[in-house]
């Protein structure tokens, strides 16, 4: 019996034992450098940086200097628009909006009408009449005056003489044009159909009212400096109509300031072309008068003061400093021409007190000599 052939061994079949996976044949260079189907071949880096203290210390204080810098401009930009906010805010507050109907502001005295200048008027709450002055520290001026002073020869009215208002301006002193006071200059409202009549024959002898050409040559002749002080003059001490200038300081001065600017003006008059006639006692004596009347404290502005010159031509001052009794009589001067002087300070010659005021004052003339004598003081605004 022949024993069992053996099978021939050969590679198909295999031992069921695990074998170990093999590695790729690879070079043995380096893990990292070893290249794969899907990766190329990678170069060894390794994570190091050279540290550099100085360097990093020097970057870190210019960091913490700008943002310090930075820091510093936003405090500052803060604060100052804190304060331009509330500097807005204190001129809204300091300067509220009307909303109801209330008097205009800066509004110019005299408004063109028909080709002629006339007094802007407007009315208060209460009814009154008021012309602008153009300032705002005192706006608004009183068309009308109701005053006991002059009421002795004629009462027109039972509370005294009416006054209206001719022309207002304003006083300015040195090269700087510095506002001292408003003055306005006031006619009895019955005496102004005695000047309407003087300044009216002066132009034209046999008219009762003048053309636009006629007041065009008054105007010039008030305008001119020795026609206009003559025809003052001769108005004030012939015609002697009973008027005032109301004084308003615009700004606080005291009554040596004033009384300096008075004087100053009396005094260079007086010694002009007719010296003569101001050399005597009498008008010394006056004069040193009229300077005692002013000493006294200090005038706020926007308090009234009062020139009143009444037929005979004599000088009463009032003064109004705003406390319960109200206007009081501070004093009297009865040499006219103290007055007179004092007055064509204001109204004619080479230098008045305020140019302002001369022309407001003639253009108001102006409008009492268009109209026929006599119908100024009846006439209804």
């Amino acid at each position: 019996m022949k024993p069992p052939r053996s099978l021939p061994t050969n590679h198909i079949l295999t031992p069921l034992t695990p074998r170990t996976p093999r590695r790729l044949n690879c070079p043995r260079l380096n893990a990292g450098q070893c290249r794969t189907f899907l990766q190329p071949r990678r170069p060894i880096v390794r994570a190091y940086e050279n540290l550099n203290l100085n360097r990093m210390r020097f970057e870190s204080k210019k960091y913490f200097a700008r943002r310090q810098t930075f820091l510093l401009c936003g405090a500052i930009s803060g604060v100052i628009s804190i304060c331009y906010t509330s500097y807005l805010l204190y001129q809204k507050l300091s300067n509220p909006t009307k909303l109801d109907s209330g008097l205009p502001d800066k509004l110019d005295p005299f408004s063109t009408e028909a080709g002629s200048k006339r007094k802007t008027i407007v009315h208060d709450g209460d009814g009154r009449e008021l012309v602008p002055t153009g300032n705002s520290t005192v706006p608004m001026f009183p068309r009308l005056i109701d005053l006991a002073l002059g009421a002795e020869g004629v009462q027109e009215k039972v509370n005294g003489v009416e006054y209206t208002l001719v022309g207002l301006g304003v006083r300015t002193v040195s090269f700087l044009s510095i506002q001292v006071y408003l003055v306005g200059y006031y006619i009895a409202t019955q005496d102004i159909a005695a000047i309407q009549s003087r300044l009216i024959k002066e132009i034209n002898p046999i008219a009762t009212t003048l053309v636009p050409s006629e007041k065009d040559e008054l105007r010039r002749a008030l305008l001119d400096p020795e026609r206009g002080e003559k025809l003052w003059s001769d108005i004030l001490q012939e015609v002697r109509p009973r008027s005032l200038f109301r004084v308003v300081p615009v700004r606080d001065t005291d009554f040596h300031h004033l009384r300096d600017g008075f004087v100053r003006a009396i005094t260079a008059r007086s010694q002009g072309t007719n010296s003569r006639d101001y050399g005597d006692e009498a008008f010394g004596a006056a004069m040193r008068g009229f300077k005692a009347l002013f000493n006294r404290g200090k005038v706020p502005k926007g308090r009234e003061m009062l020139l009143v010159r009444d037929t005979a031509g004599e000088l009463t001052i009032t003064f109004d400093d705003g406390k319960s009794r109200g206007a009081v009589t501070i004093g009297r001067v009865p040499e006219e021409r103290v007055s007179r002087l004092l007055w064509l300070n204001y109204l004619a010659g080479n230098k008045v007190a305020s140019e302002p005021a001369r022309k407001n004052i003639v253009e108001g003339i102006m409008e009492f000599v268009e109209r026929p004598v006599g119908t100024v003081a009846t006439q209804v605004i």
